[in-house]
Order: C-alpha cells, then sequence, then structure tokens
C-alpha cells in the first residue's frame, strides 16, 4: 500500500521529526530550491530509506537531519530536540569511502574511543570487527582490503562510537552488483542486532525495497515528498515474492517510470 502518512509507526517512540522544511540556495545570483515543505517522522529504532532521482535533494534533506545543513526554513528536531549542527552521536556515513588510509582496521574502528578505558577500547573493537566479519583483517590497512570490505570497515566505525542514528548517503554505489547485494545483506543483520535508527539514501528502488521498514518516494526538484511506501514484509524478504514485486513496480509507477524485467 502507497500513503502519504509522514508520522511515525503507531505506538513507537518519535526519533526524528522534519517539519515544513525548505532549502534554497542563492549561487551567481541565482535562487535554486532544491527542497520545499518536506515533512517526515522517523521512529526510534526504524530504517528508512529516502528514494528518489538525481539532483531531487535528499543528500541535502540527509545533511539537514544530520545538522552538517541549516534549512531555509522549517525546524528539525531529533529525540524532541531541535538540530543545530552535528552531534556525535548521529553518525554520518558518506558515499565515498571515510576510512583512515594511515590506520589499520582496528585503528579505524578504535577511532573516537579515545575516553574509554583501554580494555574497553580493545573489547568494543573486538565485538565490531566480528560483527561485520573482518576477523584476522585486524592489523591490516584499507590498501589491503576490497571495496566491499572498505565499506563494512566505515559501517563498524561508525557503529563502535554507539550513536543514536546512522545517516547514509549511498553508501554502497561505488560497490559491483554482487558485492552491492551481499552488503545490504550485511547492513541488515547489523541493524537487526544494533536497532539503531537508520535514514539511507538511494536512488535504487530494489535497494530501498530489500531494505527499509518505510521508503520515502521524493520529488524532482524542488524536492518534497510524493509519496511514503511502508514495506510490510519480513526480512529476509523474498525479491521473487508477489507482495514484494507488487510494492517495487507500485514504486516505479509512481515517479513516472514503468519497470523493465
Amino acid at each position: 500500500m502507497v500513503t502519504k502518512e509522514v508520522e511515525a509507526a503507531p505506538g513507537l517512540k518519535t526519533k526524528l521529526s522534519v517539519d515544513n522544511v525548505s532549502m534554497t540556495y542563492k549561487r551567481d545570483g541565482k535562487l535554486t530550491h532544491v527542497l520545499e515543505n518536506v515533512n517526515l517522522e522517523v521512529s526510534d529504532g526504524e530504517f528508512v530509506c529516502l528514494l528518489g532521482p538525481s539532483g531531487c535533494g535528499k543528500t541535502t534533506l540527509l545533511n539537514t537531519m544530520a545538522g552538517f545543513l541549516t534549512p531555509t526554513s522549517g525546524t528539525i528536531q531529533v529525540n524532541g530536540e531541535a538540530v543545530r549542527g552535528p552531534d556525535p552521536r548521529r553518525i554520518f556515513v558518506f558515499q565515498e569511502r571515510g576510512v583512515f588510509p594511515w590506520l589499520t582496521v582496528e585503528g579505524n574502528i578504535g577511532f573516537g574511543l579515545s575516553k574509554l578505558t583501554k580494555p574497553e577500547r580493545e573489547q568494543r573493537i573486538a565485538h565490531y570487527v566480528k560483527m561485520v566479519g573482518l576477523q584476522g583483517f585486524e592489523k591490516s590497512y584499507p590498501a589491503e582490503l576490497s571495496g566491499g570490505m572498505k565499506q563494512r570497515l566505515e559501517v563498524a566505525r561508525a557503529l563502535a562510537v554507539n550513536p543514536d542514528m546512522l545517516f547514509l548517503d549511498e553508501p554502497f554505489g561505488a560497490l559491483d552488483s554482487i558485492t552491492r547485494l551481499v552488503m545490504r545483506s550485511e547492513l541488515l543483520r547489523i541493524w537487526q542486532a544494533e536497532r539503531k535508527t537508520i535514514i539511507f539514501v538511494t536512488h535504487d528502488i530494489d535497494e530501498a525495497v530489500q531494505l527499509a521498514d518505510r521508503v520515502v518516494v521524493m520529488s524532482a526538484r524542488p524536492g518534497t515528498i510524493q509519496q511514503i511506501v511502508p514495506i510490510d514484509i519480513a526480512h529476509p524478504r523474498d525479491i521473487s515474492s508477489q507482495h514484494y514485486l507488487e510494492l517495487r513496480d507500485g514504486i516505479f509507477k509512481q515517479i513516472g517510470l514503468a519497470h523493465q524485467v
């Protein structure tokens, strides 16, 4: 079912609120309207995908949620508090790889854990090395890892600081198709274990339907929310099931595309 509902799931605590957010840039004397009257609520522990065509403003919206950009108008709140800038409780995983090439796997995961005692830090690192399947590579540098391993490392580093929320901007966009499928499964496994609130930007409809509790479909610029599609299918999802295909193809129709098998 496709809905225009923007509220968090009934009975669950609202984690993130976006209220009438608009964003306008002025470049070379010209105004560019990127976002227009965006409203959205996200529940605690929910996995939400922002989906839309290139240039629709989904990354701009993600950046306003994370506090890297201040909207021209409207407000964003996390846990009832206004977002006024980046916060170490909310971690952003960028589209381009963000691992530190001069640090080993354990050095990357341990980055940002300086306030812990050495035993606590070592335990935290070991926990996330195991969680993302990088045992045996603790002393390896990013240059010695595959693309998928680097992406797992970045997710592990983000989770190690125990954030309230994760913002991911097309994190698998540069990976080959097989590695993307593996990483989707890995991210879902980690999310189910940790239950962090995740906002995930993608332009890949299949990726969104495979991952999300709800898919937020954005219009072309100026971006606004066209529809919100609840994905009421348990994980792991059967991508050949009739209901999955109906939801996916409904999104294709919503954005004006006929899906080609």
